[in-house]
């Protein structure tokens, strides 16, 4: 038992979760919060895929519906949708933003010769979001690269609606 649990602990961590299906993961030292699915407030004139803002505990944050970013068809949420609040740093500064996904399921080890980069996945998702694909005693996981999934045009949008917010 204790042999398999140091094995367990060899590796990257990263946060398991499933939109559309398929289950994806994040480095967990990205993630800042998990929150259920709450209120969000519109901001108008922004992408689709930007569903609005959220006050968490003083400070506001852009959230990005991960269906929509990848040209996945939108879905009602429910009470399994969640909010994986991340940290990200974009040039110098540290900045957060929520990622709705369809639900969470959990912290997972991964040895970095189980993710194999990957240059094409589906026509549903670019690459440039994939960090790789992970083997795992639980099957094929995609493994994102949280900083990839918005571009330079879009950091900036989403920097734009923070401050105006």
């Amino acid at each position: 038992m204790e042999i398999r649990k140091r094995k367990l602990l060899i590796g990257q961590r990263f946060l398991s979760f499933v939109i559309e299906n398929e289950v994806y993961c994040m480095e967990i030292l990205k993630v800042k919060e998990l929150l259920g699915m709450t209120t969000i407030t519109q901001i108008p004139q922004t992408p689709e895929y930007i569903k609005g803002v959220l006050n968490l505990r003083g400070q506001i944050i852009p959230i990005i519906d991960l269906r929509l970013k990848f040209g996945m068809p939108f879905k009602e949420y429910t009470k399994r949708t969640s909010i994986i609040v991340t940290e990200i740093e974009y040039e110098g500064d540290i900045s957060y933003m929520g990622i709705v996904v369809d639900s969470i399921q959990e912290v997972i080890s991964i040895p970095e010769e189980n993710i194999s980069k990957a240059t094409f996945i589906n026509a549903k998702i670019k690459s440039d979001f994939i960090k790789g694909i992970a083997n795992t005693s639980e099957g094929i996981v995609i493994v994102l690269d949280v900083v990839k999934i918005l571009n330079e045009e879009e950091f900036e949008l989403l920097k734009s609606v923070e401050k105006a917010v």
